[in-house]
């Protein structure tokens, strides 16, 4: 397999994006429900909501996650539908750690 330098570049700033717990708990959450707000997404995590807010914005930042405003809450949903084929990948790996 070849990958080309941008799209591992690319594959990169992904994995960094994502490489905390939280950050996959909630893209495991947003890949079962179209959009869920911060509250939501605090009950279905268990993480305070000021931490889950500065996971949320730097996901959002980055290019992750997308936002829509209804009345006073914020939704957030995933920008890339395909980001949960990481979650599935390490669900299938059987490493040894």
């Amino acid at each position: 397999m070849t990958l080309d330098k941008s799209k591992l570049e690319k594959a990169a700033y992904i994995l960094k994006t994502i490489a905390h717990p939280t950050r996959l708990a909630v893209i495991a959450q947003l890949q079962n429900h179209e959009e869920l707000s911060v509250n939501e997404l605090k009950e279905r995590t268990g993480c305070e909501q000021s931490l889950l807010s500065h996971h949320l914005i730097n996901m959002k930042t980055k290019g992750l996650l997308e936002i829509r405003k209804q009345g006073t809450s914020v939704l957030y949903k995933l920008k890339e539908k395909n980001l949960s084929a990481v979650l599935v990948c390490i669900e299938k790996c059987n490493c040894h750690m």
